[in-house]
């Protein structure tokens, strides 16, 4: 891929996580279990501290991809190996961690596609909050995953010619 293709992907893929950051982290600030078990009778305090944890680890990584954008794009010229490498880590850490979060405390339905649904569902019952939340993001997930998917073979490929 030509430096502007990637240089574009890299914009794209900073104003994606930094609406992220912003939806996930006012996200945070303002949810608590207690407010969860208030808004959603008969709901497990464990589980949704492992919804917590799972949200703060996507809200961390997606910063960290976010402040690795910004410092690919500040960089002049623009270096087309550290971006793809960022790309690369974004999509292992970020896409990866919402699609398939740690305790798979939700899990992508894969018939979705076929269906028109949201691809997200819960192991266990969950405030409409959080499941407004998520399915906002939903769809830039899948942008970006579909954006960033040849990354995931390409700089492999390239980093095992490289040895």
């Amino acid at each position: 891929m030509g430096n502007a293709i990637v240089k574009a992907q890299t914009e794209q893929v900073e104003r994606f996580l930094g609406n992220v950051v912003n939806e996930l982290n006012t996200f945070l600030n303002h949810a608590t279990i207690s407010s969860f078990l208030n808004e959603e009778a008969g709901g497990e305090e464990e589980y949704y501290e492992d919804l917590f944890r799972n949200l703060r680890r996507l809200s961390v990584y997606c910063e960290e991809g976010l402040e690795a954008c910004k410092i690919v794009l500040q960089n002049e010229p623009f270096r087309k190996p550290a971006a793809e490498k960022a790309l690369y880590k974004i999509y292992h850490q970020c896409i990866e961690e919402f699609y398939n979060p740690k305790n798979d405390v939700w899990y992508e339905d894969s018939r979705s596609a076929y269906t028109g649904k949201n691809a997200i569902k819960y192991r266990h019952a969950v405030p409409a909050t959080l499941q407004t939340m998520i399915a906002s993001l939903e769809s830039g997930f899948q942008e970006i995953r579909e954006e960033l998917e040849y990354y995931e073979t390409d700089y492999r490929t390239k980093m095992i010619q490289s040895k």
